[in-house]
């Protein structure tokens, strides 16, 4: 009776196990739609449901109805495939072969990615890490106002896209980096960013060819994303930024060592444009030149960072240039809405080579930063012919209101974006003094002066988002006449005047005074 009874129960329970499971059948085929065998199947979740199909691809499986109803078709050389099958009895699929061929008939190898936003940015990864891909843009819409009132040239207020950056950037086989950067503000294309780095395997040392930023001060090779004030400072006009050229970087926790030598500017049509004439019109020699920035950490924690430097070019001149015997300089007055450029040497003859140099120092305390520069512009001329020199500085400080901190790049030795220290972001206050002499009484150049007090309000409302709010008062001196085109004072008659020898007003009143009010909306995506 008992032995019954046991029976009994173990062919219910046999029944139940029977009727609790389904029977999945199909065939997997291979891109010509001919049976693939061996290939095995699996549920998802489970340990003992499998299967794998004939010679005729063809398959059968058993799963219980209360599963993950999902299965896994994989084969070696193949994508693997999964298939839900909780509404189905039949399934017929076709697997792909891993192996790809490109445009050109050649076969390729194939690595996994990933695709996540970091910071906002979109960045696709493989999943060893060998390889990355992401796109990085920028926008910036750009505001003033100009308290013109009493000053002797009218400026004009107005609304502009100061930025409008797409840059596609690439790590491949892990020391291996290229990127392009385009810029379409102005409604006009120029080239920025455009090189191949590659990293050795410790990470302190890495070697450019290609258009990028010359190793020449830290406000120059701060990404324009992560500056202080809407504009750089007026001495920045000294600096060479973009030129093609190889450069080699090595760098610890307490130093960086950057070498470079560059040649020609391809950013504007204009400059290519000189330099393709000179070669073709009179087979002149492309300028070159020798740039090294030493940059020391005495002190290099999570807490704070103090940054000192030298940074020195030797350049001869360049076929970029209109004139490749000659050289100038000039620049905007902090501000790129008002297209005055009040600081102009005009071409300045007989040039054989220019020297530069420089000093940096700079501290990142929490959420306090203090940062200056120094420059001497020295412009050395045939026999004959006088050398020019002139200077610049700026100094500037700025404090993060709640609980945000400034960060920066070791590698690179500049400030990188912020730490904010609320969720809805930080406000950021800041103050610059900056100062430009293009004036050289023993070579009779003048191309005026000036100094500039500028106060800023940053709200970093996310790692994407900025808002920028900028005060600045500039001050010309008789000279910043802007090649002659722009009024410096009066004459004895009472008349603006352009020409500073017939100016009558005293010394520290001649010269466009004026204020300004810029705002910045930026975006970084």
């Amino acid at each position: 009776m008992k032995k019954n009874t046991f029976l009994t129960m173990l062919f219910v329970l046999f029944s139940i196990y029977t009727y609790s499971q389904k029977e999945i059948t199909g065939k997997v085929n291979f891109t010509n739609e001919k049976g693939l065998p061996d290939v095995n199947i699996r549920l998802k979740g489970a340990i003992n449901a499998n299967a794998t199909t004939n010679q005729q691809g063809e398959f059968s499986i058993q799963i219980p109805e209360n599963s993950s109803q999902i299965l896994i078709f994989k084969k070696d050389g193949f994508d693997q495939q999964e298939i839900n099958v909780k509404n189905l009895n039949t399934v017929n699929i076709t697997l792909i072969e891993q192996k790809r061929l490109n445009q050109y008939g050649q076969l390729v190898t194939r690595t996994e990615a990933d695709a996540e936003f970091r910071n906002g940015i979109i960045t696709f990864e493989s999943k060893d890490k060998k390889f990355a891909y992401w796109f990085d843009s920028r926008i910036y819409i750009d505001g003033a106002y100009f308290f013109d009132k009493n000053a002797y040239n009218q400026i004009g207020n107005g609304i502009i896209v100061r930025r409008a950056r797409f840059a596609a950037k690439a790590n491949l086989w892990e020391n291996w980096y290229g990127e392009i950067d385009l810029d379409f503000a102005g409604a006009q294309m120029e080239l920025k960013d455009v090189y191949l780095k590659y990293t050795t395997k410790n990470q302190k040392t890495f070697l450019k060819v290609g258009n990028f930023k010359e190793g020449f001060s830290m406000e120059s090779t701060t990404t324009s994303r992560y500056i202080t004030f809407i504009e750089r400072s007026l001495v920045n006009e000294f600096t060479p930024s973009r030129h093609l050229g190889f450069n080699a970087t090595t760098w610890g926790n307490n130093y960086n060592v950057i070498a470079g030598v560059h040649f020609q500017q391809v950013g504007e049509l204009e400059q290519v444009t000189y330099t393709q004439n000179l070669n073709k019109d009179f087979g002149v020699d492309e300028g070159y030149s020798l740039t090294t920035r030493i940059v020391g950490r005495p002190i290099s924690n999570d807490n704070i960072t103090l940054h000192i430097a030298g940074n020195a070019t030797y350049r001869t001149p360049e076929t970029s240039w209109e004139f490749n015997d000659q050289y100038r300089i000039s620049t905007r007055s902090i501000s790129t809405v008002n297209r005055k450029k009040y600081l102009d040497t005009d071409n300045i003859v007989g040039v054989e080579n220019i020297f530069l140099y420089g000093a940096e120092f700079a501290t990142f305390y929490k959420n306090i930063m203090f940062q200056t520069e120094y420059m001497v512009h020295n412009i050395n001329r045939i026999e004959g012919l006088q050398p020019v020199k002139n200077d610049g500085l700026y100094a500037q400080a700025g404090y993060i209101v709640f609980g945000g901190a400034y960060q920066y790049n070791k590698a690179e030795a500049e400030p990188t974006q912020i730490k904010r220290g609320k969720e809805w972001g930080d406000i950021e206050l800041a103050a610059r003094y900056d100062y430009l002499n293009l004036n050289d009484e023993n070579a009779q150049i003048f191309g005026g002066s000036a100094e500039a007090y500028t106060f800023g309000l940053n709200y970093h409302v996310n790692s994407n988002v900025k808002f920028m709010l900028n005060y600045t008062y500039i001050n010309h001196d008789r000279y910043a006449s802007g090649k002659g085109k722009l009024f410096v004072g009066h004459d004895i008659d009472g008349n603006l005047t352009t020409d500073y020898q017939k100016v009558v007003e005293e010394t520290g009143k001649a010269g466009d005074d004026f204020g300004m009010l810029q705002v910045r909306f930026e975006i970084d995506f």
